[in-house]
């Protein structure tokens, strides 16, 4: 065995175990001030890396995937305080002295440090814009009668990377202030019933506001094919299904 053969060896079980570590789904997003990558965690929990900036939403052991391999966060939001949103045990393993937290004012009640942003307010950190926007129940509720997620309660978020905005929903119905969306290039939207969205809510969520691209997250007992056949009129919205 000659040592160009044992090098390529070296490689390939290199990068096998890169692989094995996390095994997570990745998009790359061209934007005007570099490459958005996207890592589809699982559930409700994704990472963006942007210009050496980490960012996590919702991270939490809920996704069903293992953060100890994944890199420290320059910066975490929370949209709101339930557990598969929240997660102390899974914050701890992200997060060093230099770490910032958005969340609303009831998670910030559990994690005791960060900036607290209400519906339609705004805040820049490192540069990057974020919005929250109202996410919450109108149809679903529990047998009190109360919602799953109260209005004024929890957020979504619209964040701008360059010249690309994405919106995370949180936990949210197809609620009439998503109509207020403007040129939201990717959206997060959740499917799973009784606490978000059936199929058909996020295709009328999507005709509300007209994402350039959907993906389907936190759809837990839903099966996220039924919305491309839901928008398959509209063309102008792309679907794009990722493990989560």
């Amino acid at each position: 065995m000659n040592k160009i053969t044992i090098l390529l060896i070296f490689a390939l079980i290199a990068h096998l175990e890169v692989q094995s570590q996390d095994n997570l789904q990745q998009d790359i997003i061209k934007t005007n001030q570099g490459d958005l990558t996207i890592t589809f965690i699982g559930h409700a929990s994704i990472m963006f890396k942007f210009q050496e900036m980490i960012i996590y939403v919702d991270p939490s052991s809920s996704s069903g995937s293992s953060f100890e391999n994944l890199p420290k966060a320059d910066l975490i939001l929370i949209t709101h305080n339930h557990g598969d949103h929240l997660d102390a045990k899974t914050l701890k393993l992200i997060v060093n002295d230099d770490t910032e937290y958005i969340s609303n004012k009831t998670s910030f009640g559990t994690l005791a440090k960060g900036k607290i942003i209400a519906n339609n307010e705004s805040i820049t950190m490192d540069g990057l814009f974020i919005e929250a926007v109202p996410a919450y129940n109108i149809k679903h509720l529990r047998n009190t009668g109360e919602p799953y997620h109260p209005k004024k309660d929890g957020n979504g978020y619209v964040l701008t990377f360059g010249d690309k905005r994405i919106y995370v929903a949180g936990d949210t119905e197809n609620v009439p202030e998503m109509a207020n969306l403007k040129n939201i290039d990717i959206a997060f939207l959740p499917m799973n019933i009784p606490y978000t969205m059936t199929p058909e809510m996020v295709k009328d969520a999507a005709l509300l506001f007209k994402p350039k691209v959907i993906y389907p997250y936190h759809y837990r007992g839903t099966d996220p094919n039924l919305l491309i056949e839901l928008l398959k009129d509209y063309p102008e919205i792309e679907v794009k299904i990722r493990k989560m």
